[in-house]
C-alpha cells in the first residue's frame, strides 16, 4: 500500500515559497502530496504538474481544513503573514485533533518567538499570534515539530529594499544600525521541513532554529554582496522613522503586514536577529546558503531594471 499523502498548506507560495518547494521535494521522492491553495490560478496548475493533488480552501474554515486533511498522514502548516493567522492555526489544530490521524505536523513559526513570553509587548501582532499559535498546537496534543527560521533572505526587508537598492545604486538602505543579522534562504528551510516530513520520528516535540551561516552587521554583509557581485556595495544606515514613513509606507501594505515589517526593522536594530545555529546542517547534511551562493543563484534580483 502507498503511504497516505502529506498535506502541505500555503503551497502556492508566499515569501520564499517554502510550501511550494516542499511539495516539489516530496514529489521528487515520489511521495504522495496534497497541496492546499487559497485559489485556483496558474500556481495551482504548476503544482499539479508535479503530480500533487491540489485542493482549494481557506484555513480559517473548518470544513475546508477537514476536507483537505481527509486521509492524510502528515502535515506541513505554513501561512503567509495574516491578521487571521491565529484563527487559522487553531482551526487547523482542532480539525486535525478531531478528524485526522496524523503522525507528524510540522509548523512554520519564526525565531522571534523564542525570545517572547506571555507578557512581552515589543513584538508585532503577527509575532504575538505566532507565539500563541505555538501554545495552541502544544496544547492540542498533536505530534508537532516547530520550525523557527530567522528572517528569510527573500523577505521584503531584503528583496524589496536591499536588493533593489543594490541593483540601482550599490547601497543597502536599512535602519539596522550596527546590529547583526543572519538571514536564512527559504530553500534551506524547505529542505529541513522535507527531511522531517519524510522521517519524523526523532523530530516530534522538537523545536529547530534555522539561520544562515554567519551573523554579521550590515557593513560586513554589504561587503559580502560586493564580493559576490564584483562591484562596490555599501551600507547606508537610514533613520528608522524616515524608513517607515517614506520607504515602507510607499508600498501601500495592509496595516497588519505594515506593522509586522516595521516591527522587524525595529527589532533588528535592537539585535534581536543576532542568532546562529547549526540545525540546518544537522538535519540536511549540508551547510546553509551564504550570501555569495544566494547572489549567484538570483542574479536577476541584483540587475538594474534599465539593463
Amino acid at each position: 500500500m502507498p503511504p497516505p499523502p502529506t498535506l502541505v498548506t500555503g503551497a502556492a507560495g508566499g515569501v520564499g515559497a517554502v510550501g511550494r518547494t516542499v511539495v516539489e521535494e516530496l514529489r521528487r521522492r515520489e511521495l504522495p502530496v496534497r497541496a492546499m491553495v487559497h485559489r485556483e490560478d496558474e500556481r495551482a496548475d504548476a503544482l499539479r504538474t508535479t503530480g500533487a493533488e491540489v485542493v482549494v480552501g481557506d484555513l480559517t474554515r473548518a470544513p475546508d481544513v477537514v476536507r483537505a486533511l481527509d486521509g492524510c498522514g502528515r502535515m506541513y502548516f505554513g501561512m503567509s503573514v495574516s491578521a487571521k493567522y491565529l484563527e487559522a492555526t487553531v482551526t487547523t489544530a482542532a480539525a486535525a485533533r478531531e478528524y485526522a490521524r496524523l503522525d507528524a505536523l510540522v509548523n512554520m513559526s519564526q525565531m522571534t518567538v523564542s525570545q517572547m513570553d506571555l507578557t512581552s509587548t515589543s513584538e508585532s501582532t503577527q509575532q504575538r499570534q505566532q507565539w500563541l499559535a505555538e501554545q495552541a498546537l502544544n496544547w492540542s496534543g498533536l505530534p508537532v515539530t516547530h520550525i523557527r527560521p530567522t528572517i528569510f533572505m527573500e523577505n521584503p526587508m531584503f528583496q524589496v529594499f536591499a536588493y533593489a537598492s543594490i541593483a540601482e545604486e550599490g547601497t543597502i538602505r536599512l535602519p539596522f544600525g550596527a546590529a547583526r543579522t543572519n538571514p536564512v534562504a527559504a530553500r534551506d528551510v524547505a529542505a529541513v521541513v522535507t527531511e522531517i516530513l519524510v522521517d519524523p520520528t526523532s523530530h516530534i516535540g522538537r523545536i529547530y532554529h534555522l539561520t544562515g551561516p554567519a551573523s554579521v552587521d550590515m557593513t560586513t554583509m554589504a561587503q559580502e554582496f560586493a564580493d559576490a557581485l564584483g562591484r562596490p556595495v555599501s551600507y547606508v544606515d537610514v533613520s528608522y522613522e524616515a524608513w517607515v514613513d517614506h520607504d515602507l509606507r510607499a508600498l501601500g501594505l495592509p496595516d497588519h503586514l505594515f506593522d509586522h515589517l516595521a516591527t522587524m526593522a525595529r527589532l533588528h536594530a535592537r539585535n534581536r536577529y543576532d542568532r546562529m545555529t547549526d540545525d540546518i546542517e544537522t538535519i540536511t547534511g549540508r551547510p546553509p546558503t551564504g550570501v555569495g551562493e544566494f547572489v549567484h543563484e538570483h542574479l536577476g534580483m541584483f540587475t538594474p531594471q534599465s539593463v
